[in-house]
């Protein structure tokens, strides 16, 4: 990826001096009107990515830092903030998330201003983009994705139920790596795991290490950063002889062994433990217990609630050795001088987006991290690993992405808990937590989803289709998604879903969209009337669907034909289901075999 990056001469001068004064703003003309994200907080304990300074003021101007230090001057008509007994750091950065729903806003509701998703959405990632590129209002942390990871057919990442690209045996990597980037990935990421880890005795496909190496070494010639999922030491080392860049797990099969301190530490690479999700393997309390700190309380949603107490599936074997193992693998290659970068792994069972990076803070700590290396696991480090310019650090020029916390966390991590004050962009963030019923509208204009004159299968607002299908749940249904150049009445285009329905407890596959800005984030069609669009194919039974809730479904059945037809459907008839939450809507089809159904000018009246 991008390489990593200097501080420059004022930050190194910065760190010479132990935190003293370094900069000192010029006394400005007093201004007529300031703007909202100009701001300035006083007489504050800074922990400016690196170190602690105990005393200096920040300034910000137009949402970027003006002036740190004891000296700053704070320019007229600015509001002031009083920092005596806070302390103000970097918005967090979350190394390892998976983002969908309301995951940004959640994040930055505790201070993450920025998460680096392990795998997501491949529509989305031209929207994050766009959004970590301005200084616009915003109530979402920024995001950075690998998008699509390297894994082959039936691996890791093919089982949510939704097509991804496959390295299949004998395929290029560097075209498939390449394919990544075309599409907006800006590091690349590796399935490596079997399940052997685990103890179980299935196996799922996984790389081989012909295609590791091959991937890994395509990612550097494309100057890409790469990463590998692991779970077991073996493939591990493997990947970090092979010259991947970090982990972003702990493997969880055993400690780290003095072969794979030294491979990591002569070879430069990090890891991403992903404490928190690893303790939910071995059934732990610890995010029952983040959801009950009473710091935290009031700016959990309820979705946040029960995701902390959800549960791995009890076909998802036992680990009572893996949150013990990771916390020594912690130990041994912190004590080595390995760098440790601090994710979460949010988005599965036992965390949350944002509260979860507080709980990860503590076990850095209880894995033998100081508070102040803790919190530089959280803001420079993976700024400078990830080449993220512009963050991570309280410096001049950086962006305004801040926390400020009630107390001393060089002396206790969880004084991060204690949030005061968020900001991103210069703005001031809300901490409360969003009404259960309360999801953003569509624009008035927002109405046709998709007519597919242009040539792809682009959507006008929302986040893109997506083939989907049971294989999520455990089943084997397949569909795919193309761009079909004839349409209704002549039209352009059209989009074809096809696919195969094969028999389990409930086989089912089809096409969604995402009506929200990122996948699955919920809006609010309480003053919709219906969803039209026209439809022809395989001739039968299928069903329109709404995902609404908290994750609930609502079906309307509908009849399809060989010809084109129109098929409208009231939302009224979505009987019991929360149209003010509305996450995807699509059609699906359970009929097992084959299938074939092209749409055309869907829409939400």
């Amino acid at each position: 990826m991008k390489k990593s990056f200097e501080l420059g001469m004022l930050a190194l001068l910065a760190a010479a001096l132990g935190g003293v004064a370094w900069w000192s703003a010029r006394a400005d003309e007093p201004t007529q009107s300031v703007p909202r994200n100009s701001f300035a907080v006083r007489d504050a304990r800074v922990f400016d990515g690196e170190q602690f300074i105990e005393r200096a003021t920040v300034v910000v101007r137009d949402g970027r830092i003006e002036a740190v230090g004891k000296g700053a001057r704070i320019p007229k008509g600015f509001d002031v903030i009083n920092g005596q007994g806070k302390t103000l750091m970097p918005a967090l950065i979350d190394a390892h998330t998976h983002v969908w729903g309301e995951a940004q806003r959640d994040a930055l509701r505790f201070g993450v201003g920025t998460e680096l998703e392990m795998m997501g959405a491949m529509q989305s990632l031209p929207g994050y983009r766009d959004q970590r590129d301005s200084f616009a209002r915003t109530d979402r942390a920024d995001v950075w994705s690998s998008g699509a990871a390297v894994t082959v057919p039936g691996g890791h990442g093919t089982e949510y139920g939704f097509p991804v690209p496959e390295l299949k045996p004998g395929e290029d990597a560097d075209a498939f790596v390449r394919a990544r980037i075309d599409e907006g990935s800006e590091f690349i990421k590796l399935m490596i795991d079997d399940l052997h880890a685990y103890g179980s005795t299935h196996r799922m496909p996984t790389l081989d290490r012909a295609q590791i190496e091959a991937s890994i070494a395509a990612a550097k010639r494309q100057k890409r950063l790469s990463v590998a999922h692991v779970a077991a030491q073996d493939d591990a080392l493997h990947a970090v002889n092979a010259g991947v860049d970090g982990l972003v797990h702990a493997f969880i099969d055993q400690p780290a062994s003095d072969g794979m301190i030294a491979a990591m530490k002569s070879r430069g690479a990090f890891m991403v433990p992903t404490l928190s999700v690893i303790a939910g393997f071995g059934r732990t309390d610890d995010s029952t217990k983040l959801a009950a700190d009473a710091r935290l309380k009031s700016r959990l949603s309820d979705a946040q609630i029960a995701t902390l107490h959800a549960r791995f599936p009890p076909s998802f074997p036992f680990q009572a050795n893996a949150l013990p193992n990771a916390l020594e693998t912690v130990r041994r290659l912190h004590a080595a001088g390995v760098e440790i970068l601090a994710g979460t792994d949010a988005g599965n069972p036992g965390t949350a987006h944002g509260v979860s990076l507080h709980g990860e803070l503590a076990m850095l700590v209880r894995a033998g991290l100081s508070p102040a290396e803790a919190l530089r696991a959280a803001t420079s480090a993976p700024a400078r690993r990830f080449g993220l310019k512009d963050r991570g650090h309280i410096a001049p020029g950086m962006r305004a992405d801040l926390l400020l916390v009630d107390g001393n966390p060089s002396k206790d991590i969880e004084t991060t808990r204690g949030i005061v004050s968020i900001w991103k962009n210069g703005y001031l963030q809300s901490g409360d937590a969003p009404a259960a019923d309360r999801a953003g509208g569509l624009a008035e204009s927002d109405r046709l989803i998709s007519d597919f004159e242009s040539g792809d299968m682009s959507t006008r607002f929302g986040s893109g289709w997506q083939a989907a299908s049971d294989r999520f749940m455990g089943g084997k249904s397949i569909a795919n998604t193309v761009w079909l150049a004839s349409g209704a009445g002549g039209s352009k285009g059209a989009m074809r879903v096809e696919g195969d329905v094969m028999a389990g407890p409930t086989p089912w596959a089809g096409a969604m969209f995402s009506p929200g800005s990122t996948q699955m984030q919920p809006v609010n069609l309480g003053t919709r009337q219906a969803i039209t669009l026209k439809v022809r194919g395989t001739p039968g039974d299928y069903v329109i669907v709404i995902l609404h809730g908290e994750g609930q479904v609502a079906a309307v059945p509908v009849v399809v034909g060989e010809d084109w037809g129109e098929i409208r459907v009231p939302l009224s008839k979505f009987v019991g289901a929360d149209l003010s939450r509305v996450m995807s809507l699509g059609i699906s089809n359970s009929r097992i075999g084959h299938f074939r159904v092209d749409l055309d000018d869907v829409a939400i009246e």
